[in-house]
């Protein structure tokens, strides 16, 4: 008996010791993997090969970089990074590095290309208008075309500024054409109606929030959003009226949504300095 006395208090003792250190290890993980995905988000940056290794809130960076700026940029993004309290940057600058990044920015840029189009084919998607619209959407550079047949005006036009609109975007060719037939059909059946079972509040809230962060044109961090039943609240703070009324816009022609307040969103007033 007392030996297993001993053996339970020894074992306490090293739980209590060893407790810590591995909490210290998952947050350093977690830093790690914070750090090397906004790396990887950076343009300038996600061609290279960057090591990250964090220990005790200190990040660790190697490998090599094209030029000073981008060594340089590299450490910004570690400082910037909520969690690390300081960066030792070991990354090595090689002009000979030139043609790799070229090839993996070429890369890059196809898979942002196609998140681009994702982006804006579930913006259509949550849409009233456009949820059940045919529309093929492709990206190039930045460039957006837009194809296939609608059965309204309303349709079209909502595609081009829903692409138009969308972060990363430079130009839209919208090449939407009318459909006749299913214009007449869709006279029958206005887009106002219900078509189908009222989505949740939480899909309604979090498909304005997703076109609020995918938007240009507004700082949805600043925008919250609640739904009862499909009437949605706005509050929280603008720019200016007409990000407001574009918040109002978005919201109103989200699936689901009956009805739109925001009187709580208020425009932020000018301070002169």
């Amino acid at each position: 008996m007392p030996f297993s006395i001993q053996t339970a208090v020894l074992t306490f003792s090293l739980l209590s010791v060893c407790a810590p250190a591995l909490a210290d290890q998952v947050q350093d993980a977690r830093l790690e993997g914070s750090l090397q995905t906004a790396l990887a988000l950076n343009r300038m940056l996600n061609p290279f090969r960057i090591e990250v290794v964090v220990k005790e809130q200190r990040a660790r960076l190697s490998g090599e970089v094209e030029n000073e700026v981008e060594r340089q940029l590299a450490e910004h993004v570690a400082q910037a990074t909520r969690g690390i309290e300081q960066v030792d940057n070991q990354l090595r600058v090689n002009p000979g590095l030139v043609e790799r990044p070229l090839e993996l920015r070429a890369y890059a840029q196809r898979l942002e290309d196609a998140t681009l189009a994702s982006v804006i084919r579930a913006r259509l998607l949550w849409s009233r208008t456009t949820e059940k619209a045919s529309i093929e959407v492709q990206s190039s550079e930045g460039v957006v075309t837009l194809r296939g047949k609608v059965d309204s005006a309303e349709a079209k036009e909502l595609a081009g500024v829903v692409a138009r609109t969308t972060e990363g975007v430079h130009l839209v060719n919208n090449l939407v054409s009318l459909d006749t037939a299913a214009m007449a059909k869709a006279r029958e059946n206005p887009v106002g109606a219900p078509t189908g079972p009222q989505p949740s509040d939480s899909w309604v809230v979090d498909k304005i929030q997703n076109s609020y962060r995918f938007s240009r044109n507004l700082d949805g961090l600043n925008i919250k959003v609640a739904s009862t039943e499909g009437m949605v609240r706005l509050s929280g703070e603008v720019v200016s009226s007409e990000q407001k009324t574009i918040a109002v816009e978005i919201a109103r022609q989200i699936i689901g949504v009956r009805g739109v307040d925001a009187d709580l969103l208020k425009v932020a007033t000018k301070v002169e300095g």
